[in-house]
């Protein structure tokens, strides 16, 4: 469906692509992965044509609809949130609108091409999901987390983040056939990542995706494109596999390269041994063309292998940390009420639940930044507390230096470490002489996350880590937290890691806790067995469910929202043949009418009258049959671009 092919883009004297190729096909879910500045989003603007090409050529087919998401920087306002994401679906509700203009036609007299036109928009209508357009925008919205509540809200009302949620959910609604997403979890709980991923799994066209999200590259990709050193390499299955695939190329590219390395040496030797000797210049030549002739093998870097490491923490007591009947509220607002927490030693807990549950609020508690209006915030023996808050960023000093001020906070004996720490936070070579009144808001964060964790303490608070890293340094991290000795207690809407790393789950909403012991794939499996649909990936399905058909169960809508997908594409197929013949009865017509043009420019033609009338009648006739055969197609195009 769309094709770069030789294609090459430069950016201030840099090659980003170098005569690239690549093909997506219908269906394809691809995952753009590469390090930071390869040219992933550069990519994706290329795709949609917010970015050109300065060689070779982007071939998109016929009928190919773009969506495209940007990680951030997208707002809407003078519209409630409602009718914000139903204008998305312009082209129904121009369908809509049509439909009935043709039954006050039809009332008023019954034409045979109204008739016709109004069978085939009520047809196409229907598959497109135009009478279930309004359960479909309730599905959407309550699936990206916005609650009912919400629907009338102005949008300007909506903060940055939420705002990207409206932007996601413009897009899903239009249903593109070619849908570009950069970082579209980068605003999403989990509630609404596990729904978007659902979403994205059944989504019946072609999605092209980068996310630093690996589980949920995991469960939606089928395939990776790895960008790199200009160019682009594609590896079939998820990022798991990708991984395993890469360094196995990769180790098969380095023994390649050293057979050629050492073929190249011993062409350089013959060639320096022989250059002079007149007997050997004819051999000497051929070795120059063939050594002229070599492509080179390119590796791919080496990925540095960064093993960091917490400070040694002083062991606390049994209970680190307890709360008892604690509440809090904001005014009149109660964010939380009757809380009992108790955070044991070398526990790994993970706090989730939706955006404004409570979640950062109950971190604050916990740390002592903000004192319970109800009950009692509790330290046990030895307690040692470190606290990473959302906004951690605004503690930095902006006059020093990245290496400064990590330098300034840093233990005397994690001195010698501070480069390998700061490269794990994406800071490397001139990098770390930046002032920090110059970086941006995710460098700030990065920075101060890599400060705290220099420090020994036995309980840390950990709100949102993983934001602003990539899929390594989010590894890395891991890694360090799970080799760590003290206890955690954390907050991250990335599943893998959350997964990888929780040994109980606390579920924060409607004010208050439920604990759940595992990660959180036995959360939801727990919920689940409950019949409960607060916050697994059902509970969007049964909200929805609700609004179209009291009663009907989540099966038996998955097979008409599946049967509804399978007619769509039957539909796309058909009006897709019904084109390619009218095409082709379109260029055999030019055909004829450029033959009796031909023919009538015979000055000799109009030496016989009956001959000219008749041949003029027949020129008429064909030309008549050419306009309406180019108002069937302009409909046909039409539809198959809705």
């Amino acid at each position: 469906m769309l094709q770069l092919k030789n294609v090459e883009v430069d950016f201030s004297g840099r090659k980003i692509f170098n005569n690239v190729n690549w093909h997506i096909r219908p269906g394809a879910r691809v995952g753009l992965c590469g390090e930071n500045g390869a040219g992933k989003s550069t990519l994706l603007k290329l795709l949609c044509g917010l970015n050109t090409c300065d060689k070779g050529d982007v071939i998109v087919a016929r009928g190919t609809t773009f969506g495209y998401l940007p990680q951030d920087g997208l707002s809407y306002q003078g519209s409630s949130l409602f009718e914000e994401v139903r204008s998305a679906c312009s082209e129904l509700l121009d369908m809509a609108e049509e439909i009935e203009q043709l039954e006050g036609k039809i009332s008023a007299s019954a034409d045979e091409k109204d008739l016709e036109r109004y069978a085939h928009l009520q047809d196409l209508y229907s598959l497109r999901g135009g009478f279930t357009l309004e359960a479909d925008i309730a599905r959407v919205l309550h699936g990206l987390g916005f609650s009912e509540e919400d629907w009338q809200k102005p949008c300007e009302q909506f903060s940055g983040g939420w705002q990207m949620r409206i932007a996601l959910a413009r897009l899903l609604l239009q249903r593109p056939n070619l849908l570009l997403l950069d970082e579209p979890t980068n605003h999403l709980d989990l509630p609404a990542r596990d729904w978007l991923e659902n979403y994205l799994s059944n989504y019946p066209f072609s999605v092209v995706l980068v996310s630093h999200d690996r589980y949920f590259m995991d469960q939606v990709v089928q395939r990776i494109v790895e960008v790199w050193n200009g160019d682009l390499t594609e590896y079939p299955g998820n990022y798991t596999l990708y991984l395993k695939e890469r360094d196995r190329r990769v180790a098969a590219l380095r023994a390649e390269k050293q057979r050629q390395d050492e073929e190249i040496e011993r062409i350089e030797a013959f060639i320096s041994r022989f250059r002079y000797q007149a007997n050997k210049a004819s051999q000497v030549q051929s070795r120059v063309r063939q050594l002229e002739k070599i492509e080179r093998i390119q590796i791919p870097p080496q990925r540095k292998k960064i093993a960091f490491t917490f400070p040694q923490p002083s062991r606390g007591g049994k209970e680190l940390l307890e709360l008892n009947q604690a509440g809090q509220r904001y005014g009149e607002h109660q964010v939380l009420s009757g809380v009992d927490l108790t955070v044991n030693r070398e526990e790994r807990i993970a706090l989730v639940g939706a955006n404004g549950a409570g979640k950062s609020t109950l971190m604050r508690l916990l740390a002592g930044i903000e004192q319970p209006s109800d009950g009692e915030r509790k330290e046990g023996h030895n307690l040692e507390l470190a606290y990473f808050a959302q906004d951690q960023a605004q503690i930095l000093n902006p006059k020093r230096t990245v290496l400064e001020e990590i330098t300034a906070g840093s233990p005397v004996a994690m001195v010698p470490k501070l480069r390998d720490v700061l490269g794990t936070f994406l800071f490397s070579g001139d990098d770390v002489h930046k002032r920090v009144s110059v970086l941006s808001g995710g460098e700030r964060n990065r920075l101060a996350l890599a400060i705290l964790l220099l420090r020994p303490a036995n309980l840390m608070l950990l709100d949102e880590p993983t934001n602003h890293l990539d899929l390594q340094s989010k590894d890395v991290l891991l890694q360090a937290l799970k080799s760590y000795t003290g206890t955690l207690v954390f907050v991250s809407h990335d599943r893998y890691f959350v997964d990888a790393l929780a040994s109980r789950i606390i579920d924060v909403g409607k004010g208050h806790i439920e604990s759940h012991p595992g990660n959180y794939a036995d959360f939801l499996r727990s919920k689940q067995a409950e019949g409960c649909s607060d916050h697994a990936e059902q509970r969007v399905e049964h909200i929805a469910n609700k609004i179209v058909s009291a009663g009907s169960n989540d099966k038996e809508q998955r097979k008409q929202e599946h049967a509804r997908r399978k007619e769509e594409q039957r539909l796309q197929r058909k009006l897709e043949k019904q084109l390619q013949q009218l095409e082709g009865q379109i260029e055999k017509t030019e055909q004829q009418q450029a033959d009796f043009e031909q023919e009538m420019a015979d000055p000799e033609l109009y030496q016989d009258s009956e001959r000219f009338s008749a041949m003029s009648k027949q020129h008429i006739e064909i030309s008549e049959i050419l306009e309406q055969l180019y108002q069937q197609w302009e409909t046909l195009q039409h539809d198959l671009t809705m």
